[in-house]
């Protein structure tokens, strides 16, 4: 019946003495939970790259944060992040990323999704900031092949006290997520505690996306949903780099893709009420988890 055998995920550096990590890690293994695979585990140099690409990651937001106003288009938001990319000899990770047979690859640098726009809005000139608008501008860095990504909310202008809320309570989220994420506990276990928190204000977490792996490359394993049951999902070691990135609608969890969108990436509220989201690059350490992009 061998065949049958679940293929082992972790495997000891052979010819060493199993290690501490090595042991917890089989033991949970054994017990049929889901565990990384040893390339999921950054060594010190990559935590390393990947903080130097956060740095960079952190000063595009922040230079979006300097310049972001009312009548201000998106496609200048584009603008000033390929300039700082290339004031630093950094790669947008989104400019051309993905696609397929139905899907061009993603058109520009970052992301702008401004009211019922969840994720992956696309910078565009006519689309111009109002007064009491929310956007979410998500940016992906990759320096010297290493990759951090981490989004931020800003609200144009004075906004509803209901906008103010909504985005309040994605960050506090965010925050909870970070705390429930502990060594040796389970990804399930962020989602559990961001799901309580986002229900007590009757909020919707979007479920068709997720948090992720993130440093070699743009999206790695485990998937970082945002609900959830504690102690499911896969195991958190210290040197595994995720983002946490819940999306919090103020109505339904429901999203879409506009079939008549020419780009068919825009994800948006099923009932057009307004979404947000802030994002972290993190890194697990035996403490807990570390900020590498803000």
């Amino acid at each position: 019946m061998n065949a049958f055998k679940k293929k082992r995920r972790w495997h000891c550096l052979s010819g060493q003495e199993p290690t501490e990590m090595d042991k917890t890690i089989m033991y949970w293994e054994n017990k049929g939970k889901e565990v990384p695979t040893r390339e999921l585990i950054k060594t010190p140099e990559q935590i390393e790259g990947i903080r130097r690409a956060g740095v960079v990651n952190t000063g595009v937001l922040d230079a979006v944060a300097e310049a972001i106003h009312e009548g201000m288009n998106t496609l200048e938001i584009d603008q000033i992040c390929r300039k700082y990319c290339e004031e630093h000899n950094a790669i947008p990770a989104c400019l051309n990323y993905g696609g397929d047979e139905d899907t061009p690859p993603f058109p520009m640098s970052v992301c702008t999704s401004i009211n019922e726009v969840v994720c992956h809005g696309i910078p565009k000139e006519e689309d111009v900031l109002q007064e009491g608008d929310i956007i979410n501008v998500d940016f992906t860095t990759i320096l010297g092949g290493y990759y951090a990504d981490a989004s931020r909310m800003f609200i144009i202008g004075k906004t509803s006290p209901e906008k103010e809320q909504l985005v309040r309570v994605a960050k506090e989220c965010l925050e909870i997520g970070m705390e429930a994420a502990k060594p040796y506990g389970f990804v399930g276990d962020i989602g559990h505690a961001i799901e309580k928190h986002c229900k007590k204000y009757g909020y919707g977490i979007v479920r068709d996306l997720a948090g992720h792996g993130v440093g070699l490359q743009f999206h790695e394993e485990p998937d970082v949903n945002h609900y959830g049951h504690r102690g499911t999902g896969m195991l958190l070691v210290p040197g595994m780099v995720f983002t946490i990135e819940p999306m919090i609608n103020m109505g339904t969890w429901r999203v879409f893709i506009d079939a008549d969108d020419p780009y068919g990436w825009e994800v948006i509220t099923e009932d057009e009420k307004p979404s947000a989201q802030w994002e972290h690059t993190l890194v697990m350490t035996e403490h807990g988890v570390e900020v590498l992009t803000y």
